[in-house]
C-alpha cells in the first residue's frame, strides 16, 4: 500500500516511549516506493519501549498502530515524576494550566516564556503552535491531541498560550509532552497530571476483585492495539 493522506504535514507520525515513561521521540519515516517506511532509529537507550505509529490511509479512517520494542542493555526503571505546575527545557518555562476530568473534555493551556519574558513568536510546526502526546502510566494508553486555532486562521497569536482540549479515557496518571518550535528548533517540555482519582485495590475478601460497583473497572479506548488515534532536549526528525 502506497496511499496515505498528508496530516499535519506528514503523511506519517512515529512516536516511541519508553515503558517507564522516561523517554520519548516524535520522529517523521518517508515512505520508499514499495511502500516501506523508513527512519533512523528514535530508541535512545536500553529498556523497553512502545512504538506508535500514526496515519491516515487514502479514503479511510486514521489509524494508530502500536507495537512494544526491546532494546539490550542495563536498565533501571525510574518512577513516574510527581505532578508539576511547570517544566523547564533548554531555557525554555512551560506552565500548565487545568486538570483531566475522565469522560469529559478538558481544556489545558501551556503558556510557554524564556528569561521570564513570554514568547509571542512561537514557530509553526507540523501545521500547529503545538502538539501534545499524552501517555498512561501503566498500560500506556495513547492520546495525540492538537491545540485549537492554527497558524495564519486569524484569530491565535503564537505565543506565549497554547490551548488543548483533550479526552482521557478513564482515571490514572499520565504524562504530558508537549512539542513546540522556537527559533527554528523543536523543544518538548513534560508533565505529569493525574485525571480523576486512581482505582484503588478492593480490600481483601471483597468480592468481584477489580470491579467497581457498576460492572468491571474502566479500560482505555485510545490504546494503539485497540480501534481508535523523556528525556528534556531530546530532538525531532
Amino acid at each position: 500500500m502506497t496511499g496515505y493522506d498528508v496530516e499535519h504535514d506528514k503523511r506519517m507520525h512515529l512516536i516511541v516511549a519508553r515503558r517507564d515513561l522516561s523517554g520519548f521521540r516524535h520522529v517523521h519515516p518517508e515512505m520508499t516506493a514499495d511502500g516501506t517506511w523508513r527512519v533512523a532509529s528514535p530508541l535512545t537507550g536500553p529498556g523497553s519501549w512502545r512504538a506508535f505509529a500514526d496515519f491516515k490511509p487514502s479514503g479511510a479512517e486514521a489509524l494508530t498502530l502500536g507495537l512494544d520494542v526491546a532494546v539490550a542493555g542495563d536498565f533501571q526503571p525510574r518512577p513516574l515524576p510527581a505532578p508539576a505546575p511547570t517544566a523547564e527545557v533548554d531555557g525554555y518555562r512551560v506552565r500548565l494550566d487545568g486538570a483531566l476530568t475522565p469522560g469529559q473534555t478538558s481544556e489545558l493551556t501551556l503558556t510557554v516564556s524564556r528569561d521570564g519574558r513570554p514568547v509571542t513568536d512561537l514557530q509553526p510546526y507540523l501545521g500547529a503552535y503545538g502538539h501534545l502526546v499524552a501517555l498512561r502510566e501503566g498500560d500506556l494508553a495513547y492520546l495525540h491531541v492538537h491545540p485549537d486555532g492554527e497558524p495564519g486562521d486569524g484569530r491565535t497569536p503564537g505565543g506565549p498560550e497554547i490551548t488543548f482540549f483533550a479526552d482521557v479515557p478513564s482515571a490514572g496518571s499520565y504524562r504530558l509532552y508537549l512539542d513546540f518550535q522556537h527559533g527554528g528548533t523543536v523543544r518538548t517540555a513534560e508533565f505529569t497530571l493525574t485525571a480523576g482519582t486512581p482505582a484503588q485495590p478492593p480490600p481483601t475478601g471483597t468480592p468481584g476483585g477489580g470491579a467497581t460497583p457498576d460492572g468491571p473497572a474502566p479500560t482505555a479506548t485510545a490504546g494503539a492495539d485497540e480501534p481508535g488515534h523523556g528525556e528534556p532536549g531530546h530532538g525531532h526528525n
